[in-house]
């Protein structure tokens, strides 16, 4: 094996590190992005991890610790944004569920007091139809009493039929009293 083939020997395979497989795609991942800003152990840890190795020389380690760090420092900055926009969401639709209470409160208070109006409505509805009924009863009894005097009184004189007429206006005045 040539010098260029064999493993550094300062450099350990990354699947011999406990790692899950998607944490070792991050390392290598990580390697190639230091490698991608320029320095000679750079470019060596970049070799290194298309190999599967880790260089653990103090130099690599420590740019890939920086380059780490940054990462971090990102998705840290990342999740406080989002946390701060799920906390407003949170607010607002908090905010928006109050005013649903308080519209919905005052519309089951306005449909309470509709259905008072209308409980009131249909009481009176009865209350006057009742009225309206006994109305019709006596009116009724009235043209009956009318027609049964007009038969009774008979075939007199237009005078006797005036003065029965007369009559039959007092006479039933005075039964409506009673």
């Amino acid at each position: 094996m040539s010098s260029s083939q064999q493993p550094p020997t300062n450099a350990v395979p990354d699947t011999q590190l406990g790692l899950t497989e998607d944490e070792i795609q991050i390392l290598r991942h990580g390697q190639q992005a230091v490698a991608a800003a320029g320095s000679s152990s750079s470019r060596a840890a970049s070799r290194a991890s298309s190999q599967g190795l880790l260089m653990i020389d103090s130099s690599s380690l420590s740019a890939l610790g920086r380059h780490f760090d940054r990462v971090m420092q990102h998705i840290q900055q990342r999740l406080d944004y989002l946390m701060e926009q799920s906390q407003i969401v949170t607010l607002s639709v908090y905010d928006q569920s109050g005013q649903l209470i308080d519209n919905a409160d005052a519309e089951i208070a306005r449909y309470h007091d509709i259905m008072a109006q209308i409980d009131e409505l249909e009481l009176d509805f009865d209350r006057i139809r009742h009225i309206r009924d006994i109305v019709r009863d006596y009116r009724r009894r009235a043209e009956e009493l009318e027609r049964e005097l007009e038969r009774s009184g008979g075939g007199g004189s237009s005078r006797r039929d005036h003065g029965h007429r007369s009559h039959r206006s007092h006479g039933s005045s005075g039964r409506h009293r009673t």
